[in-house]
């Protein structure tokens, strides 16, 4: 059992908001953190892939009437999106009875569904909040390269060895492509689908460019543009976009693309071991991708962005916090770190408040030029201190 950074955040919201959808993507830990929550307060769960649970609410207004004074925690909601008009009735009329906060929690796969029903029709009433794989904070520092190597869904990890967890993910891998695609997207056979999420493992860190994807698949722009679209709303895939401030530049505009949990890209390209990670061409471009997504967790409330110029000045993430400071990060696979002059030549640019090379070591130390050596631990826990002021 994992203690989930987020739960502060989401009893939070519960308390505050009448309801709270909780978003991430299938086995991430969505459900078990919900009933843990659940546990706390009288509560009803119910399952909407079950039919048993599906019938209880064939009259949905008279059975969450009849539970007005409990948690009613909905999951897979975006399977019934009708119901959020229902919803909605139900939590104007509990403000006029002057109960205003924690009483639906509703958890989804983060669908377009679920996103345009919940944004329609909730408006006003709800809090989301978004739950990814675990990060180190959450596993330990000392599970790092575990980490880095089987991702961070919490099955895959906690595997009783690497081959199990390869064997999990490729199981997660192949529901994905034949039933959960197919059910939110335009229909591709299911080898067609692989071979994009194969490329898109290939490209991990890269510049997107969807048009070269689509020539390599044999399909057209859209249709490529809109499976892409609909992998980062399922919270898989994320599109980094570059920062577009400095008008004297000539900025790299196009945005880089990453999968959001580095045991699924690993999987995709067959690595089953850290050795065979250790020795790939990927593994650079698969540790900044789990540097990124710690960071983005740990650091809520700052917009993620990469910085690169034409010329050569470049930040791998740029945290730009809601007070305007910024946090430039170079991310090293190296237990010898060194900024590039790169790295130099952006925080030129763009003077950030706070300088840092993340590595996969624990010592802390100076780089010069007011850059910090630091490890992925200890700097995610700075950014989540600075994001709780």
């Amino acid at each position: 059992m994992f203690r989930r950074a987020i739960e502060p955040h989401l009893l939070a919201a519960l308390a505050e908001t009448p309801a709270v959808v909780l978003l991430g993507p299938r086995q991430v830990g969505k459900t078990t953190l919900a009933l843990e929550v659940g546990e706390r307060r009288r509560s009803t769960y119910l399952d909407l892939e079950s039919p048993s649970d599906r019938a209880r609410l064939e009259d949905a207004e008279a059975f969450l009437s009849a539970h007005a004074h409990e948690l009613v925690i909905l999951d897979e909601v975006h399977r019934a999106p009708g119901l959020f008009p229902t919803l909605r009735g139900l939590i104007d009329r509990a403000r006029r009875a002057g109960r205003r906060s924690g009483l639906y929690l509703l958890l989804g796969s983060a669908g377009p569904e679920l996103l345009a029903q919940s944004g329609e029709s909730l408006a006003g009433r709800v809090a989301y909040l978004e739950l990814g794989p675990l990060a180190l904070g959450e596993t330990g520092a000392a599970t790092g390269d575990a980490l880095w190597l089987r991702g961070g869904f919490p099955d895959s990890f906690a595997a009783a060895s690497d081959a199990a967890s390869s064997r999990w993910r490729q199981s997660f891998i192949r529901s994905y492509l034949e039933r959960e695609i197919p059910a939110f997207g335009p229909r591709l056979p299911a080898e067609t689908l692989r071979r994009f999420w194969t490329m898109l493992a290939h490209l991990q860190g890269g510049l997107l460019n969807v048009a070269s994807l689509a020539r390599s698949l044999g399909i057209d722009v859209r249709t490529a543009g809109r499976h892409l679209d609909l992998l980062v709303d399922l919270l898989l895939v994320r599109r980094l976009a570059p920062w577009h401030t400095n008008a004297g530049k000539r900025l790299v505009k196009s945005p880089k693309v990453y999968w959001r949990d580095s045991g699924v890209v690993h999987s995709l390209l067959g690595i089953t071991s850290l050795d065979a990670l250790l020795g790939h061409p990927i593994a650079g471009a698969t540790f900044e991708g789990l540097v990124i997504e710690n960071l983005a967790a740990a650091a809520h409330s700052a917009a993620c962005h990469f910085y690169r110029t034409t010329g050569g000045a470049e930040v791998d993430l740029l945290l730009a916090w809601p007070d305007g400071s910024l946090w430039a990060i170079e991310v090293k696979r190296s237990l010898a770190p060194r900024a590039k002059r790169g790295f130099h030549a952006a925080c030129a640019d763009l003077s950030p408040a706070r300088r840092f090379v993340v590595y996969p070591g624990e010592e802390r130390f100076s780089l010069g030029d007011g850059i910090e050596a630091i490890g992925l631990a200890a700097l995610s826990r700075e950014a989540a201190r600075f994001a709780g002021e």
